[in-house]
């Protein structure tokens, strides 16, 4: 018998879920109404697996922008929010977000607010939407708010395009290089090995031949070694930097790293910038939106240092001494946000230290990705150079050219 899973009102005016078994949708209604429960939502259940499933999927930001952005455009436009909801629910395209969005209206109708609704979906709706939600409606500015997150969140979503889009190029170099030489290694060189044998008899193999051949044999023979090797030192390695210690020496790392440090560090800031400049621009008290802000760095040395500034704003002291005093924010930042603590438009300052610091790092990420791609393919010549001379050289001595 189908299962049915329900949410209903008693007579107390409880909401009550659960499942239920029953031929089809009416009999589940008669059965509720003969336990004196008054139905809100009833439809065919889903077992706990494709929930979890489900749910795991998540929704990307595209999705999210789309819909801060309707919701904000109905609410301006007059319609009432649970009217909107139940409208955004019928046109998602994505399953999970309209499973979450049916949640959600349904909380809303008992009278919980949008923001305590949007909380209980975590994986979905992150401390900052929530937050930014939150002080809209104790502000009664909720359609800007919608709005602003959803610019935000396009921005955030563009900027990751842009990062990932300037990498695709150099991390193919990478590997089609390292494929191709492994072939090489693996099937092409030990086709000269009954060549190369005979003249190694006679004491004519040049050194850089007979390092291709050892390196061509502990390929062919120890290569599943290698394989076990390497796949258990990128386990370890991940599974350290998840500990505490680990990921803290690894955040170091990525911030003094040749090259991508700065542009790393400078991502970082910029985005702590914007979303603390946005939540303090939609009422967020300073030492809420720190909290969340810091974390919004995905760098734990970072976020350390922003935990130590905002034990400063609690007992009264600036932001942008600690900032400093950390020697992860450079400067000229540092400055900037001191003068807009003086002047009292912190919140403004945030929001173009994060401009600047985005537009500086597309440049910066730019000059670099142009400066990899040819030391990648001055690499991977080096190495095929190297091959054809060690394959050559032998032949070019047998034949008195050398």
């Amino acid at each position: 018998m189908p299962e049915f899973q329900y949410v209903a009102r008693a007579h107390s005016g409880q909401q009550v879920t659960g499942n239920l078994s029953a031929a089809n949708e009416q009999d589940a209604l008669t059965t509720l109404a003969a336990q004196s429960l008054f139905p809100i939502r009833i439809g065919p259940a889903e077992s706990e697996v494709v929930v979890r499933k489900r749910m795991a999927r998540g929704v990307g930001a595209r999705h999210l922008a789309v819909f801060y952005s309707q919701l904000s455009d109905l609410l301006r436009s007059g319609v009432p929010l649970l009217r909107s909801l139940e409208l955004l629910q019928r046109q998602a395209t994505n399953s999970t977000l309209k499973s979450v969005l049916d949640e959600v209206r349904g909380e809303v109708a008992d009278g919980t607010s949008l923001a305590n609704a949007m909380s209980h979906h975590p994986r979905i709706f992150n401390e900052l939407n929530f937050s930014m939600v939150r002080a809209g409606e104790e502000g009664s500015f909720l359609e800007d708010v919608l709005k602003r997150i959803a610019d935000f969140t396009e921005h955030q979503q563009d900027l990751k395009s842009r990062v990932f889009g300037a990498m695709v190029y150099p991390v193919f170099l990478l590997v089609m290089g390292t494929i191709i030489i492994t072939a090489m290694l693996v099937f092409f060189v030990p086709k000269f090995s009954p060549i190369f044998a005979k003249m190694e008899a006679r004491g004519q193999l040049h050194w850089t031949t007979n390092a291709l051949i050892a390196t061509s044999d502990a390929a062919q023979e120890y290569w599943f070694v290698g394989l076990i090797l390497l796949t258990a030192g990128g386990i370890a390695l991940v599974s350290w930097s998840k500990t505490e210690a680990g990921r803290m020496q690894v955040d170091r790392f990525r911030l003094w790293a040749p090259g991508l440090g700065v542009i790393i560090r400078s991502l970082a800031i910029s985005r702590f910038s914007r979303i603390l400049g946005t939540l303090m621009q939609n009422g967020v008290p300073i030492l809420q939106s720190l909290r969340i802000a810091k974390d919004a760095t995905g760098n734990v040395v970072l976020s350390e240092a922003i935990a130590s500034a905002a034990e400063n704003i609690s007992a009264g002291k600036s932001l942008a001494q600690p900032l400093g005093s950390s020697g992860h924010f450079p400067d000229e930042i540092v400055e900037m946000v001191a003068v807009g603590e003086e002047a009292n438009n912190l919140e403004q300052v945030l929001i173009d230290i994060a401009d600047n610091l985005e537009r500086r790092t597309q440049r910066q990420l730019d000059m670099f990705v142009r400066m990899l791609e040819p030391v990648l393919l001055t690499l991977m010549a080096g190495v095929v150079l190297f091959l054809v001379l060690a394959l050559l050289w032998p032949i070019l001595q047998s034949s008195g050219l050398l």
